[in-house]
């Protein structure tokens, strides 16, 4: 990475085996309402924060991947912690080891990453209420279209 650090947002696990360190803002934060999102996770909706894997530093253990079925049929790779279990990210194989979509709830202050745009809203539960003025799509978007130009040029770095 060649800017200087001075962005980190601590996370983890429940029993706090693994620990990382997210070492630049987010390229982007979903809050994915997928009805796949809403079975993996057991609850209405999802928070990730998009970013680089290169901009995730293990600070203590490391995770179990567990490869699983993807919406896509692509399958995807949670890294879960090898002794609580909990999720603290996925890698998708459509994007590759290239990007992480950390776990919001996992970060020490999830309040740091509201989200950016909620997505397959077309599926979200009736009863979850999005806040006035939320960005929301009733599938998914372009990321031309919806990622700041920082975030775009980011995403050209890593995918060429």
């Amino acid at each position: 990475m060649s800017e200087p650090c001075t962005f980190a947002a601590d996370g983890g696990c429940t029993c706090r085996a693994v620990r990382y360190r997210m070492l630049s803002a987010p390229l982007i934060v979903h809050c994915c309402h997928c009805r796949w999102c809403q079975r993996e996770t057991g609850s209405a909706f999802v928070l990730n924060a998009l970013i680089e894997a290169d901009r995730v530093q293990s600070l203590q253990g490391a995770p179990d991947l567990i490869d699983t079925p993807s919406n896509s049929g692509k399958g995807q790779k949670i890294a879960r912690c090898p002794t609580c279990k909990v999720a603290l990210w996925s890698t998708y194989n459509g994007a590759g080891e290239k990007l992480r979509f950390v776990r919001v709830g996992t970060f020490d202050e999830p309040d740091r990453f509201p989200p950016d745009i909620h997505i397959f809203t077309h599926s979200k539960q009736p009863w979850v209420a999005l806040p006035a003025g939320a960005r929301a799509v009733p599938q998914y978007y372009s990321s031309k279209e919806v990622w700041s130009a920082a975030s775009l040029a980011r995403r050209q770095a890593i995918f060429g």
